[in-house]
């Protein structure tokens, strides 16, 4: 596994925990909080987005409105199947979903959800880092890479890790306080 692999993997640990954060709610509606979401549609389990609009219109809705109006009841069992504490209605041809304001007691849950969240990364970050450093020793090994070139590069393979583990507190500081300011 060559630095720039190390490197790359770790990016796609970051970028995933993005997407894992975007799922938590916070006090405001967010189309991201139904991304899990998952619809019957001929015989396939469609990720929501694929089968209708998500907008979030006010602070506190989201609105769904299906390409195919015959989805409605689909859609809407699959999100209360869901367990996201939502409770959708429909008028036939969209479905509205009011998000209620959290309680302190489920902002502290949605806190530490995020935390373990942001564990779970920081070590894949050093999963990748120890694949690397066993990369590079074996390298070192079939003489491919001198002592020296080993030390640079296991240095800089730490810095990469350093930096990433940094911007995943970073990015979980700010989920939050995103969460508990509501």
């Amino acid at each position: 596994m060559a630095e720039n692999d190390a490197f790359a993997r770790m990016e796609k640990t970051i970028a995933a925990l993005k997407d894992e954060l975007k799922t938590i709610r916070t006090g405001r509606a967010s189309p991201a909080l139904l991304d899990k979401v998952r619809v019957n549609y001929y015989d396939q389990k469609t990720p929501l987005s694929q089968v209708a609009t998500v907008s979030a219109p006010e602070a506190r809705l989201l609105v769904i409105q299906p390409f195919d109006k015959s989805l409605v009841g689909e859609i809407e069992k699959e999100i209360q199947k869901a367990d996201l504490g939502f409770n959708p209605s429909n008028d036939g041809k969209v479905i509205r979903i009011a998000i209620p304001p959290l309680t302190a007691d489920r902002r502290k849950e949605f806190s530490k959800q995020a935390k373990v969240i942001a564990e779970t990364s920081r070590v894949a970050i050093r999963n990748i880092r120890r694949d690397g450093n066993e990369d590079l020793k074996k390298r070192q090994k079939d003489g491919k890479l001198t002592e020296d070139d080993l030390k640079a590069q296991e240095t800089e393979l730490q810095k990469s890790t350093d930096k990433f583990i940094q911007d995943i507190n970073k990015i979980t500081e700010a989920k939050e306080k995103e969460i508990l300011e509501g």
